[in-house]
Formats: structure tokens, C-alpha cells, sequence
């Protein structure tokens, strides 16, 4: 079956079999200037910076994500796979994460110093030094290895990482409830992509739901979150640290950045 989600990237490690998609969703990507500032409404764009403004000054998160992502098969036909991808964290070194969906189950924790990567199903798992804080972990990951963290988009939110720029149109369709939450409902579209994102009304500015759809793609198969926070989450340290099974069996990630011709 093939992928068009833009940011359905594949871990690369050493064990074929262990090599999976993430289960992180795409995260939109503003890279380029929009050519028609006339379509896009200044209140939805405002929207998204207030937003994440709001996610930064978040110290301590946690947060349910339920997916339902779309896969076109090759013979055209467009099946839905379903996922519930947690998370735990601690700003600016402490992560967890936890992926469980129809297709793969992976469990990631990060404690500042090394990031380690579980998938319970096949008893493998990966460990691999860490740089010390979230947002430099999701770079060293993509550049070194080739792999989106889950929910990584929630940490790039009202960073330069998330410029609008690319927004070709944007309006706002008005009032929504996302499990019995008061939302403001907001479309955008940028190229190869139009997206939508309900956001929580009042002081709590927060992603509720999350639609995107992919239209490089006649089918246009949809990626779709919806979003459950707690604001005060209680844990300890041992909550980020991986304490493998006696039956697990320790990988190697392979470096994609020397198969590049990168530094390490």
C-alpha cells in the first residue's frame, strides 16, 4: 500500500522487521512565501500564533491523542487505520510517549540525556544518546536518523519552526464543540495540503482536533487527531526512564546522516 501523508516518514534501523512508521501525524509545513495573501483571513492566522504562544509557556503537559489515519492501497482503494498515540512531559528534558494503533506499537522515553525507542510487539528496542532539551531532541532525531517524533508538532507550535507563511488561504468557519470543549473552527491551505484545526475557546488556547488532507492525491486521503489535555499531570522521573525486559533485544538505529555524506 502506498503513503501520501506528508510527514509519514519510516524509521530506519537495523532490523527490517522493526522498521515502521511513527504514528506521528504530518505537522503542516511553512516553508514558502504564499503568492495570494488575499484569501487568508488575519483572525485565523492570529489564531494559530496565539495558540502557540500559549503551548510555550506550557511547563508540564499531558495529552491523549486519538487518530484515524486514511492509507491508499495500491489498487486505489482508501482504508482507514485507527490509534491512540500519549503522551507525558516535562519541559525543557523529560518525554514519553506511547503509540498504539492497528498498525504498530511503539513507546519512546526521553530523560535528558539518551532518548530510547521500545516496540513491545517484536521485543526490540533502541538507545541512543540525547542532546538536553525537547525541542533539540525532534531535530537530532530527524537529522541523525531519520524520524519524526510523535507529536513533535506540539512543540513547534509559535516557533520559527512553524512559520504561516505558506498559508494560501485561511478562514474562520465559527464555532464548533469537540468533546463538549468550545472551539473556534479554522481551515487553511497551503500547497499539496489543506488542513483543519479546532481550537479551544477562552484562556486555554489549545489544539482540540486536527484534519488534515492530502491533495497531491486524487484519493485525498485525511489524517484526523482529536486531542484530550491534562494540564496538571502527577509522575516521577522513573516515568522517563526505560527498564528493558529480559526477553528484549537491543538494536542499533542506523545513521542516516553518514549514509548522507552528513557529520555525525
Amino acid at each position: 500500500m502506498k503513503r501520501t501523508h506528508r510527514g509519514i516518514l519510516v524509521w530506519a534501523v537495523t532490523v527490517t522487521v522493526f522498521a515502521a512508521t511513527t504514528g506521528a501525524w504530518p505537522t503542516p509545513s511553512f516553508g514558502q512565501q504564499a503568492d495570494d495573501t488575499a484569501a487568508v483571513d488575519p483572525d485565523a492566522t492570529a489564531a494559530l500564533d496565539q495558540m502557540g504562544a500559549y503551548l510555550r509557556t506550557l511547563k508540564a503537559l499531558q495529552v491523549e491523542v486519538v487518530t484515524a489515519e486514511e492509507v491508499v492501497l495500491d489498487n486505489g482503494l482508501k482504508v482507514e487505520f485507527g490509534g491512540v498515540t500519549k503522551m507525558v512531559a516535562r519541559k525543557p528534558d523529560r518525554l514519553r510517549v506511547s503509540v498504539s494503533s492497528d498498525l504498530r506499537e511503539r513507546q519512546f522515553f526521553y530523560d535528558g540525556k539518551q532518548l530510547t525507542l521500545w516496540a513491545p510487539r517484536v521485543q526490540f528496542y533502541a538507545t541512543v544518546p540525547a542532546p538536553p532539551t525537547i525541542g533539540e531532541l525532534a531535530s537530532a532525531l530527524e537529522d541523525k536518523y531519520g524520524m519524526e517524533f510523535p507529536l513533535v508538532d506540539l512543540f513547534r507550535w509559535g516557533t520559527s519552526s512553524a512559520s504561516i507563511a505558506a498559508i494560501t488561504a485561511a478562514v474562520d468557519i465559527g464555532p464548533s464543540t469537540i468533546n463538549d470543549t468550545t472551539c473556534e473552527h479554522y481551515a487553511f491551505r497551503q500547497e499539496g495540503l489543506d488542513w483543519q484545526i479546532w481550537i479551544q475557546k477562552g484562556d486555554y488556547p489549545l489544539p482540540r482536533k486536527l484534519v488534515l488532507t492530502t491533495t497531491t492525491d486524487e484519493a485525498r486521503p485525511q489524517f484526523a487527531a482529536t486531542y484530550t489535555w491534562n494540564l496538571a499531570p502527577s509522575f516521577n522521573d522513573a516515568a522517563f526512564t526505560f527498564n528493558p525486559p529480559a526477553d528484549a533485544h537491543r538494536i542499533v538505529l542506523a545513521d542516516v546522516s553518514l549514509e548522507s555524506g552528513g557529520s555525525n
